[in-house]
């Protein structure tokens, strides 16, 4: 009986680390204004949209050094 619990638990750890399984839609963490803040000012300046300068402006108006922290944009999904 004890095996049997301990693989349950070791195939619930496998398949979340892997992706296929997460939390439920309700305990889904939300990214932080700042993370989206980010997120947006980040894909404007791939595009295009703003020079460097302005980039850079607008990101230390975040408190955000790009390239200072580990933050890393997230895939957006598409509709």
């Amino acid at each position: 009986m004890l095996l049997l619990f301990l693989l349950l638990v070791a195939g619930s750890v496998f398949l979340m680390r892997r992706g296929a399984v997460g939390p439920p839609p309700w305990m889904a963490r939300q990214p932080s204004p700042e993370h989206e803040a980010k997120r947006v000012l980040a894909e404007r300046f791939a595009r295009g949209d703003m020079s460097s300068d302005d980039f850079l402006e607008r990101a230390s108006v975040l408190n955000w050094t790009p390239g200072s922290d580990d933050w890393q944009p997230t895939k957006r999904k598409r509709h």
